[in-house]
């Protein structure tokens, strides 16, 4: 099943050369403009004695980071400067390396904010981040947009090939082969942003970058606040259908609102799926799906709408400006598919035979309805609901006795259990790591030398002040440039907390997320390159999502199963029988699953292949785009336009058909585990590590695939795997 994630997205804003995350000297100067800028006063100015340098969140506060922004972004300036003034001819060395070095401190205060942005926002870090945002964009802008440093990387960029050995200036150009990656990455992302327009052009550029930052940002907090806004109080009486688990959910949920002896629902999704899977009043299950589906689109104050036109809008005149028909083409130009076309084949491959398979689920599920006496029609919120009779009717499979099995401990030690199995890695949980909530769990990583390669934090559980989904960044990246720094990871979820002394139970789906979102962690903790923008995660979207997919699959297997999904009271593992039904029914509603991705993903690439946007009416285009694929009426989008925080907040405009994509590659390339008859072979994993894990941007994405696997990937295992073969 896919899922949500968010790689960096929320910090790639404010890094705006990925700049490296080496500790700023502290501040010599007791001159300062006001007393919020005092170095005694701001631990961004101080040098973090912590272990690791990790944040010392409990010194931090929401008002030091207005002042710590301004002055770092002063010091970037001055450190921009410093490499256009140089009197020497430009090199890698005194340009490229030197940019890489340079916007420490910016660095390292972006990673802390955006990701409390995400995790424990309120009106006042909202409103900050909103004056943030338009700061780092105009910040970006000039930084991209200065000609003199534009001028020297493009003198570098000549250089790079050159076999004159006459020249001592080109002798000093011969580089490696990260280098020329990491300088052909920037020159392209000079050119990407505009550097060589003419200076009117630049100018409407910069206008149109930095309202589609304040959109972005107001769209994300205005999803956030909509789904905050949304309850579904219940009383004993509305429970028929839940798990004991579920209404035990439920009730902390009421708790944490001051609601006791009552029950909530909330816009979670690991709250609103499993009320929309199993209960009985049809009438609740539709008011949970119109909350759930409608988010950002309540015609009132967080309506996202308006924003979404505009940006479609301003994106296509950007791409246009830059040369591009449309900005789908700006966005693919950079990625592992290329070009749309390329993109939209896959999508409608996959797309005739999971609406043929969803068809087929339809017709079971209609099946199940007549025997039950049902007189409504089959609607959005019924499918899950009658999804899992069909389950246990065909399969003899009940989701929620599953769930029994999924404990969020076991869960934790499993994955850990893979990463040492591939890679070698322990995990020691450390409490003496400050940490920015009380649920924040911090873990020290050390490789099969006991040699300590970084921090993992893991923030689970779900709050009104966090972002919904599931998602991996980072507070410091991986690099070497700048001594030997180790990156600070961080993956962030959303299961509901469950009363006090009672196991955190998950679906299944919501382990396969767990192990998904660790696929990035390990891809932003062994990461091993000198630079710091081509580390861990850098990536294209097409690419970050594979180490992450392939990643879920081991979660699936039956040793891993018999291992650690244990039940959460009598710690005995599941039956041979139960793991045979699993087995069985593990491409049922692949279809539904199907369907709700790739329609996401089709209204994606419709709203950024558009080069001209007028009057854009959102409900409209939605239907309009789905109607004309044949989208079946019982399933609507996985993410609707409103709340479709990965294209209108983050970074996959135009790249969400990425998860589909990535799909392809650990389909396939899980199978070289497979084939060894051996879900831990030692040599695949070695391979998987050298090629995929450690290396970051540093190797064509193809040559990296072939690299691992031997071989180019099929879809084959893909469409198996789904049950669409």
């Amino acid at each position: 099943m896919l899922k949500k994630t968010r790689v960096a997205l929320v910090i790639s804003a404010g890094f705006l050369l990925n700049a490296c995350s080496k500790q700023p000297e502290q501040t010599q100067s007791n001159k300062v403009d006001t007393v919020e800028t005092a170095t005694v006063q701001n631990p961004f100015f101080q040098q973090w004695n912590t272990p690791f340098g990790a944040p010392p969140f409990d010194e931090i506060e929401t008002k030091h980071f207005l002042p710590a922004f301004e002055k770092a972004i002063a010091e970037h300036n001055k450190e921009i400067a410093a490499i256009v003034n140089n009197e020497q001819p430009a090199n890698f060395d005194n340009t490229i390396a030197e940019m890489e070095l340079a916007g420490a401190l910016l660095s390292r205060i972006s990673g802390v904010f955006f990701n409390l942005a995400s995790t424990e926002s309120n009106d006042e870090m909202q409103a900050l981040q909103r004056k943030v945002s338009g700061m780092l964009t105009r910040h970006r802008n000039e930084t991209r947009m200065n000609e003199g440093l534009y001028k020297r990387v493009a003198t570098v960029y000549k250089q790079r090939n050159s076999n004159d050995s006459n020249s001592e200036q080109i002798r000093k150009a011969e580089l490696n082969s990260e280098q020329i990656r990491l300088l052909d990455r920037i020159h392209r992302s000079f050119v990407h942003t505009g550097a060589n327009l003419a200076p009117e052009q630049r100018a409407d550029l910069a206008t149109i970058n930095e309202r589609i930052a304040a959109l972005a940002t107001e769209f994300g907090q205005n999803a956030l606040n909509d789904s905050r806004a949304f309850k579904l109080v219940l009383e004993e009486s509305d429970l028929a259908g839940l798990s004991t688990a579920q209404r035990d959910a439920a009730a902390a949920a009421a708790a944490a609102r001051d609601l006791s002896g009552k029950y909530v629902i909330t816009l979670n999704r690991a709250s609103v799926e499993p009320f929309l899977q199993f209960s009985e009043r049809r009438d609740l299950r539709e008011q949970a799906f119109n909350g759930w589906a409608k988010r950002g689109d309540n015609d009132n104050e967080f309506d996202n709408k308006a924003i979404i036109a505009e940006m479609v809008e301003l994106r296509a005149k950007r791409a246009q400006l830059l040369g591009y028909k449309h900005h789908s083409e700006y966005v693919l130009s950079n990625a592992m598919a290329g070009k749309p076309e390329t993109a939209m084949d896959l999508l409608l491959k996959v797309w005739e035979p999971a609406v043929a398979k969803a068809e087929q689920e339809r017709e079971w599920i209609k099946d199940i309805m007549v025997k039950e006496g049902a007189t409504h029609e089959l609607e959005p919120w019924d499918w899950r609901f009658y999804a899992e009779k069909v389950r246990k009717d065909k399969f003899n499979l009940d989701q929620g006795e599953i769930a029994e099995y999924f404990e969020l401990e076991n869960m934790l030690e499993a994955k850990f259990y893979v990463a040492n199995r591939l890679f070698g890695l322990t995990f020691e949980e450390r409490n003496d790591i400050p940490v920015y909530n009380p649920v924040v769990r911090v873990w020290e990583v050390k490789d099969s030398t006991g040699k300590s390669i970084g921090l993992f934090f893991g923030d689970y559980y779900a709050r009104s002040t966090k972002q919904s989904g599931a998602w991996m960044s980072a507070f410091r990246n991986q690099q070497k440039l700048a001594g030997d720094v180790k990156p600070l990871i961080v993956n962030n979820m959303n299961l509901n907390k469950p009363a006090e002394g009672e196991a955190t139970l998950m679906s299944y789906s919501d382990a396969v997320t767990l192990f998904h979102e660790f696929g990035h962690a390990l891809h932003g903790l062994l990461s091993n390159v000198t630079y710091p923008t081509l580390a861990g995660t850098s990536v294209p979207r097409d690419w970050v999502e594979f180490p992450a997919q392939l990643f879920e699959h081991f979660i699936a297997q039956p040793e891993m199963l018999k291992k650690f999904a244990l039940h959460h009271k009598t710690s005995k593992p599941m039956s041979a029988a139960l793991l045979t039904r699993i087995k069985q029914a593990s491409t049922f509603n692949q279809g539904f699953a199907t369907v709700e991705f790739t329609a996401s993903a089709l209204v994606d690439m419709a709203y950024h292949q558009m080069s001209e946007v007028k009057n854009l009416d959102v409900r409209d285009f939605e239907n309009t785009v789905l109607s004309s694929y044949g989208k079946p009426e019982e399933i609507i989008m996985r993410h609707r336009s409103t709340h479709f925080g990965h294209i209108f907040a983050g970074g996959y405009s135009s790249a969400y058909y990425a998860y589909m994509w990535s799909e392809i590659l650990d389909a396939d390339g899980f199978d070289a585990f497979i084939e060894k008859k051996n879900i831990f072979d030692k040599e695949t994993a070695e391979r998987l590590y050298k090629f995929i894990y450690s290396r970051g941007d540093t190797l064509d994405y193809f040559e990296a695939y072939e690299g691992f696997r031997g071989r180019k990937p099929t879809t084959d295992a893909l469409l198996r795997n789904r049950g669409l073969d």
